[in-house]
């Protein structure tokens, strides 16, 4: 999720200016990063981070599980003696963190290697042979619901059974698209099971070679950032180290833009391929990178060519992204085998899919308007950059030039963002007050207002939330609700994250840090606890709708309250504050959508079906003999044929863009092609058209209130 308030906490630097001196004198250079790293990650929680709390055995069991579980997850690597061995460690983690050693860390990664060595010859093994598919046998794909391997060879009976699980399900799938095709065309190939079961191996044996290519490429490094988030993540799930590629990347989601080519890449074994090129971008507008090109070299302008293959991923987009008017040479192999030389000339790249962007409804001969916002970005990096609240003002001032009655305001998915952001689009929609407040580690306690008391929209809105809209999504949804400013339609509840973080950089607390020592990155840390205006929080408990859908999420498990070690709810004291006095009877607006929900098949057809996922999730024990397997497969197929409309029908909203923007699309058919495939995922959109219908019926009270005063 992506949650955030930016700015650096200013924390005492003699404590750490000390610890050079000694540790330098001791250590090497890649000895003294980490314990730096550790040092001063230790020191940057103690003194900012909300709730430290208590560095001791407790502490430690907590670390040991976290960490063992993300270093072999799915229990695939480590065996029964393994964990005995590490075991040692579980109450010690908290005396290495205050000691500054890395014991635990060094036996771990020692141990993993060694098993992974061991490991990579039984998939190719395996692999080698067809597997029998009329034995009968079981596998079970929940690994919690396993205890590790008791030795080597049960690791290796494991990992048939894994093996063979994925090749039944890959034939499986292979055979279905054959069928289907023989059905569409007499000339279509008929292979054989075993030819089929043959290719399914090879194809499998493929992607495991390219998992375990990867896998080689990792370096302590990976290990130990791994290791420190283990640590750091014991005090709350959104407190996270963030290395400094890492932290690039968070930057980039976050604003929305970063300077490169424009070119979205994967590693597929040693190779670096292009997998997407993003439209608008200097890829794009070159024209001759194309996606599945394989980037051999990358030079700089005229300088010497860097050759790039086998090289990690991540490093080598270091080379590839580049300031704005820079030129990248690359040479890339074509899918023909013909290499070539391309230039492009890097820029702002900007990923428009995260900016705020609106529609207009018509219904019964009234405008509507439809704001999307994915977060609430903001771009710190610039002076006047990019941010949510100047785009959905400009967003509003289109939809009011075509008299919109009211407003569906889309915060499904969005995770959250800029905390100031949130209270400025707020105050969009009242006249003044209070829009948050927060509780800091010693007490303090501080209120977000909005002080603007000229009013963007002040008509009715329609707050529309999911289970992933968190954070400073839940600030606006609590806020307008407890404002009565607007409805809030969702499923049962939205995600629960009622905490505040901040970034610090690290190399800032560090005053005599070597030279040449690679940067130690960012922590994001929690500093906050914030809460409605009317005293309560949304932590684990998120902000609950005034209507209620049918939705997959209310049968899924993917809240705050399921994450490692959240922060529990509380409250504090109400602040004062005026209620909007909407135009319309809330009563009146539930009850006929309560109604209309209730004979809506396609809602009703949402709510079994998550019903009936919820219980194929819960059965994770699957047989590995073909003929029963086919045939759960293609009872869930009969039985998911009933579903198939679900998103897939045309529902009747009228959807169109405000003049302004169909002007800028004139002259780019890629710009236009994607809104064209926006809107109509939009009219597909059950939810939305629920929530066209309550703007709908508050049209309909709001006729039948002035009919009475007349």
């Amino acid at each position: 999720m992506k949650f955030r308030i930016f700015k650096f906490i200013a924390l005492p630097l003699i404590l750490i200016g000390t610890s050079v001196i000694i540790l330098a004198s001791r250590n090497n250079n890649d000895n003294l990063r980490r314990e730096l790293l550790l040092k001063v990650i230790s020191f940057a929680i103690e003194n900012g981070h909300y709730h430290p709390g208590n560095i001791d055995d407790g502490f430690s069991e907590k670390v040991f599980d976290l960490y063992i579980e993300r270093l072999d997850f799915g229990k695939r690597f480590l065996l029964k003696e393994d964990i005995d061995k590490l075991s040692k460690y579980k109450t010690k983690i908290d005396d290495e963190f205050n000691a500054v050693t890395f014991e635990f860390l060094d036996a771990s990664i020692k141990t993993i290697n060694q098993r992974t060595n061991e490991v990579q010859a039984y998939y190719q093994e395996i692999l080698s042979k067809p597997f029998d598919f009329d034995k009968e046998e079981e596998f079970e794909l929940d690994s919690e619901k396993k205890d590790y391997a008791k030795d080597k060879t049960e690791m290796k009976e494991r990992w048939r059974k894994s093996l063979k699980y994925e090749t039944l399900n890959r034939i499986d799938n292979m055979l279905d698209e054959q069928e289907k095709a023989a059905e569409k065309s007499d000339t279509v190939t008929i292979k054989s099971f075993t030819e089929i079961e043959t290719e399914a191996r090879e194809k499998i044996l493929k992607r495991y070679d390219d998992w375990f290519h990867r896998m080689s490429q990792l370096e302590d490094d990976d290990r130990l950032n791994m290791y420190v988030n283990s640590i750091v993540n014991v005090f709350d799930p959104h407190s996270q180290y963030f290395p400094p590629k890492d932290k690039e990347n968070f930057d980039i989601r976050f604003s929305g833009q970063l300077e490169g080519i424009g070119a979205q890449l994967t590693q597929k074994n040693e190779y670096i391929e292009v997998l997407r090129i993003i439209p608008g971008s200097p890829s794009w507008k070159q024209g001759e990178l194309e996606v599945g090109d394989k980037i051999l070299k990358i030079a700089q302008g005229d300088e010497e060519p860097l050759d790039i293959v086998d090289m990690r991923l991540d490093k080598a987009v270091k080379f590839i992204r580049g300031k704005k008017g820079t030129e990248a040479r690359l040479t890339v192999k074509k899918a023909d085998g013909t290499i070539k030389v391309i230039s492009i000339i890097r820029d702002v790249v900007v990923l428009e899919e995260t900016y705020a962007k609106s529609a207009i409804i018509e219904e019964n001969g009234k405008n509507y308007g439809y704001i999307k916002l994915p977060s609430f970005y903001v771009d710190f990096s610039k002076i006047n950059g990019k941010n949510c609240f100047d785009d959905v003002r400009v967003e509003i001032e289109k939809l009011k030039k075509v008299n919109v009655e009211s407003i569906v305001f889309d915060l499904r998915d969005n995770g959250g963002g800029s905390l100031e952001d949130v209270v400025k689009i707020v105050g969009l929609f009242i006249e003044d007050g209070p829009v948050v407040q927060s509780k800091g580690k010693n007490g303090a306690k501080r209120i977000l207002e909005d002080e603007d008391k000229s009013i963007q929209f002040d008509k009715p809105v329609v707050v529309m939330v999911n289970a992933l809209s968190a954070s400073a999504s839940e600030i606006f949804a609590a806020a307008m609700q407890d404002y009565q400013r607007a409805i809030i339609l969702g499923g049962t509840s939205t995600f629960g994250k009622g905490t505040v973080q901040n970034f610090t950089e690290l190399d800032r607390m560090i005053p005599r840090k070597p030279e040449d020592m690679k940067n130690l990155g960012s922590l994001k840390m929690t500093i906050q606890k914030f809460y409605r205006i009317n005293g309560g929080a949304t932590q684990l408990k998120g902000v609950t709708p005034d209507i209620v859908l049918p939705d997959y999420y209310n049968f899924m498990d993917i809240g705050e309250k399921d994450m490692e070690n959240p922060m529990p709810w509380d409250e504090i004291g109400a602040l004062n504050y005026t209620k909007w006095t909407p135009s319309y009877d809330m009563d009146y607006i539930d009850n006929l959508s309560r109604e209309r929900i209730s004979n809506d098949t396609l809602m009703q057809l949402v709510d079994e079906n998550g019903r009936r996922l919820k219980k194929i999730r819960e059965n994770t024990e699957y047989t590995l003999n073909y003929a029963e397997y086919k045939d759960l497969m293609e009872s869930r197929e009969e039985e998911g044929k009933r579903f198939e409309r679900i998103g897939k029908d045309t529902l009747d909203l009228i959807i169109e863009m405000a003049e302004e923007d169909l002007a800028l699309m004139e002259s780019d058919t890629s710009k236009q092609a994607r809104t064209d495939a926006w809107i109509m995922n939009l009219k597909k959109d059950i939810y939305l058209s629920e929530a066209v219908h309550i703007l709908d019926d508050i049209e309909e009270y709001q006729g039948k209130h002035a009919v009475k005063e007349d």
